[in-house]
């Protein structure tokens, strides 16, 4: 839980109970809850859902095609909100983060629920990604793919480890392995 609340806060989803969450002016961030569900509560197809994310002047038309680019061809395009798989409302909030024009991503485990080929899109368009992505993920490949930083939580939330490292690197790194032992972490799960 300390990670989730870590990513509501930065996505600006939950407000500290002291201090504050503050981005960098030139940063406009981006958030991928874990738990999306608030957002396909209303009664809406898909077009009309994406299109509330859109430029004001766009319509179906565009619409159509952003959810193409996410695997919904045809009548899914026509598809209720309220229906949608797991997998699929992940798509559609990846696209929300698209049409969002953000420069800074927050992505709490973007992959649940995902499919095999919709994991190495989304792999494959974070490497090429060029600004901030920061991310939690259980996707051994995943994170050992994108991942140039890693950050570990302790369960109490109080202490962590923060390395520039590829995953790779940190687990096999020594140091970090001793620090970890120190804290009381138990072998990283992924």
């Amino acid at each position: 839980m300390v990670k989730t609340t870590l990513f509501e806060l930065l996505g600006g989803r939950l407000q500290p109970d002291s201090g504050e969450v503050k981005w960098g002016v030139t940063i406009k961030p981006s958030y991928l809850p874990k738990e999306n569900s608030d957002f396909f509560q209303d009664d809406l197809r898909l077009v009309e859902w994406i299109l509330q994310y859109a430029p004001k002047d766009e319509g179906e038309q565009f619409a159509r095609g952003w959810l193409g680019r996410m695997l919904f061809t045809g009548d899914e395009a026509l598809k209720n909100a309220t229906v949608l798989s797991g997998g699929e409302k992940v798509r559609c909030m990846l696209a929300r983060m698209m049409l969002s024009g953000a420069n800074a991503l927050v992505m709490d485990e973007p992959t649940n629920h995902l499919d095999l080929e919709a994991i190495t899109a989304l792999n494959e368009g974070l490497i090429r990604y060029p600004e901030i992505v920061v991310f939690a993920s259980h996707d051994h490949e995943f994170v050992r793919t994108i991942a140039n930083r890693i950050i570990e939580i302790a369960p109490d939330g109080r202490r962590f480890l923060d390395r520039s490292l590829p995953l790779d690197d940190y687990l096999e790194d020594p140091r970090v392995a001793e620090e970890r032992q120190k804290m009381g972490l138990a072998r990283l799960a992924l």
